[in-house]
């Protein structure tokens, strides 16, 4: 039997409110790559446009729907690169007036848009930071559906941020077949410090997945500042990459065999009575 192998690539950044800066700095992390074929890289939630108002983000979700720029330019990464992109995530307008999407979209290596996924899970919180109060669904309309894709024969679930704490979306992906789950990411320094780690390593192991996060990193415009720990985690739980600070990419490989020896070994889904129907207990 042939075991599958795809490289995982997680890019960490600290966006700012320039698309092209942006756009130059994703550009010049892909270019430290070492050519392999279908590599997976993930860029983190708000690659494009970070660190500014919520205004302004409903203002390029309404210039994206008339040019369609920003899905032209990451789709032309994906190309130049030869990579399988998972482009973290930029505002869509939706069809509710004055509110956007925060979606995530993946391409193929030939630049064609494979999938979508606009985030389910909201960031409305208080949060002891510079910022204060966070109100994500201010401007932004939430997700309906999950999304699993096919990667070179390898599904993968997206998920955003926020979405780490809900661990019922995250048993949905795999029960949908994935193996993979990228998680692009703005998490906040307080709350990356606290819960960051913690919670992509218990995603991982409860439902025998890798994981693969990619942060923000520093202060931003607005002050806000991000945790950034971007992490690829195995199966097992185990980290085997993971850049703290600081921009730059990490990577590591996806080895269907391993996971598929996590699996056999302690087959939790054949176990888990939740599966079918809820059980009750009298």
């Amino acid at each position: 039997m042939l075991t599958k192998m795809m490289p995982l690539c997680a890019v960490q950044m600290c966006s700012s409110t320039d698309v092209e800066e942006n756009l130059s700095e994703i550009e010049k992390q892909l270019l430290t790559l070492a050519y392999e074929p279908q590599q997976l890289v993930v860029l983190p939630e708000c690659c494009m446009f970070f660190g500014g108002k919520d205004t302004a983000q409903l203002s390029l979700a309404k210039k994206q729907k008339e040019t369609k720029s920003l899905t032209r330019k990451l789709s032309a990464l994906a190309v130049k690169f030869n990579v399988f992109l998972v482009a973290g995530s930029i505002p869509v307008l939706s069809k509710v007036a004055e509110k956007f999407t925060n979606t995530c979209i993946v391409f193929s290596p030939n630049g064609e848009q494979l999938a979508s996924y606009d985030k389910l899970h909201l960031f409305d919180v208080a949060v002891a930071d510079n910022a204060k109060n966070y109100c994500e669904s201010r401007y932004a309309l939430a997700g309906e559906q999950t999304t699993v894709v096919d990667i070179a024969g390898v599904k993968v679930g997206l998920s955003i941020c926020y979405d780490l704490r809900f661990p019922e979306l995250f048993r949905q992906l795999t029960q949908q077949g994935a193996k993979v789950i990228t998680v692009p990411s703005a998490f906040t320094r307080v709350t990356g410090a606290a819960h960051w780690l913690t919670l992509l390593r218990a995603r991982a192991i409860e439902n025998q997945v890798y994981i693969i996060a990619a942060g923000q990193e520093g202060v931003h415009l607005n002050s806000r500042e991000t945790w950034g720990h971007s992490v690829i985690i195995n199966p097992w739980g185990e980290i085997i990459a993971q850049r703290d600070t600081g921009k730059g990419i990490i990577c590591a490989d996806y080895n269907e065999q391993e996971l598929l020896k996590v699996r056999n070994a302690m087959p939790v889904a054949a176990h888990n009575r939740f599966n079918n129907k809820l059980m009750s207990y009298e």
